[in-house]
């Protein structure tokens, strides 16, 4: 795994349910635990430096276009005649100067692999920049793991484009340590290949255990965000009605899990993306999702054994295989309590990762921080959550 248990960033409460007790003796609810820091937060557990998240606000996406080689001068005046070559020296030192401060052509070594990808091009890098390393040995790793594919996109030096997102992507989620981020992709791109995802993703699901439980809206218009539209991804815990039988078969619940973040990330279109990812702590990646958890309707008291696996194993399994995926995330409908104990344990973690998190006891306070775009039970002016958002496929 290429992040250790010290890199994960530290969180309130966990990807999925926490660890709920069966029932609420007086209620009958499912019932959580008290937040706690001690579990890994999924699409966090990736160690983004300080220095990226604190500009993740001020910062642009852009990234700057590639700086063009230095002009060559053609031709040697070694084999010239005397004239020729003194006309040819008077003529280069009244000529402007060659922006040389690009890479040179060693920089990099020239692709003889055709571009497919319609003229887009990612700003160079130095000969030594880990994302220009990386470009030159991901073969390898597709090789070793027998497989190509991440997020839906071919690894391949003919896309290079498309190719560097991903990869820096990885990068990022290590602080630019190539060695980490070469394990962490091939221990991604193996798993692909044999949970296959994108198959999960179109897959349908007995209705009796995942039936309201997630949910994927798109959204335009939330302030401050550079994307045209946003993809939120909705987990309403409240909607589990059997803790046994939506997680006691653990095999299954990752599958339903693994398929609704499978489907977060098509949204985000990772294909046919246009703008680069900038490099390691000089500026947000635009290509996130938000998550909201909601509470509603679940007791913080008890553990489940088998919540408290299922657990385990999500954040386990996202943390590994989808880095660089979360922009932001709330919590949604939790007691006022739980909110009061959040401020106070936040003291403890980075400035910059506190701030991607939001603990809110109202699911109506919701459209204060993302717009009026999102469903109305969250204070947006467009319908119930069950009605505009697209959640897997179930079955009776």
């Amino acid at each position: 795994m290429a992040t250790k248990a010290e890199d994960i960033t530290p969180t309130t409460l966990a990807d999925v349910v926490p660890e709920a007790a069966k029932g609420d003796p007086a209620t009958g609810a499912p019932v959580l635990p008290p937040v706690t820091f001690e579990e890994k937060e999924q699409d966090n557990a990736t160690p983004v430096a300080e220095s990226e998240e604190k500009k993740a606000e001020e910062a642009s996406a852009a990234a700057a276009a590639p700086t063009e080689d230095a002009t060559k001068l053609a031709g040697s005046d070694e084999n010239k005649p005397e004239g020729e070559a003194e006309a040819t020296a008077a003529a280069d030192a009244a000529a402007p100067v060659a922006d040389t401060t690009g890479p040179s052509e060693d920089a990099k070594p020239a692709e003889s692999t055709p571009n497919t990808e319609g003229g887009l091009v990612w700003p160079d890098t130095a000969a030594d920049h880990p994302l220009t390393q990386f470009f030159d040995l991901f073969e390898s790793l597709v090789e070793e793991s027998g497989h190509d594919e991440v997020f839906g996109v071919k690894l391949a030096k003919s896309a290079p484009f498309h190719t560097k997102l991903i990869l820096q992507k990885f990068l990022r989620a290590n602080q630019n340590d190539l060695e980490k981020a070469k394990q962490q992709l091939l221990e991604t791109l193996k798993w692909r290949k044999e949970f296959d995802p994108l198959k999960a993703a179109g897959e349908t699901f007995p209705k009796d255990k995942f039936d309201g439980l997630g949910y994927i809206v798109e959204v335009e218009g939330v302030p401050k965000s550079k994307a045209d539209r946003d993809v939120i991804t909705f987990n309403v815990y409240g909607a589990v009605k059997d803790n046994k039988k939506t997680f006691g078969d653990l095999e299954g619940f990752l599958r339903w899990r693994v398929a609704l973040m499978e489907r977060s990330m098509q949204k985000l279109n990772l294909s046919a993306a246009t703008n680069p990812i900038p490099n390691f702590g000089e500026g947000p990646d635009p290509y996130q999702g938000i998550q909201i958890h909601d509470y509603q309707q679940v007791s913080f008291v008890r553990q489940d054994p088998a919540v408290k696996a299922a657990t385990k194993a999500t954040i386990d399994l996202l943390s590994r295989h989808y880095p660089e995926t979360l922009s932001r995330k709330f919590f949604v409908n939790v007691p006022v309590f739980m909110s009061w104990l959040y401020s106070a344990t936040k003291l403890f973690v980075a400035k910059e990762t506190a701030k991607k998190f939001m603990v809110l006891s109202n699911g109506s306070q919701v459209a204060a921080q993302l717009g009026k775009g999102v469903p109305k039970e969250y204070g947006g002016d467009k319908g119930e959550l069950a009605e505009i958002g697209e959640g897997m496929k179930l079955e009776e």
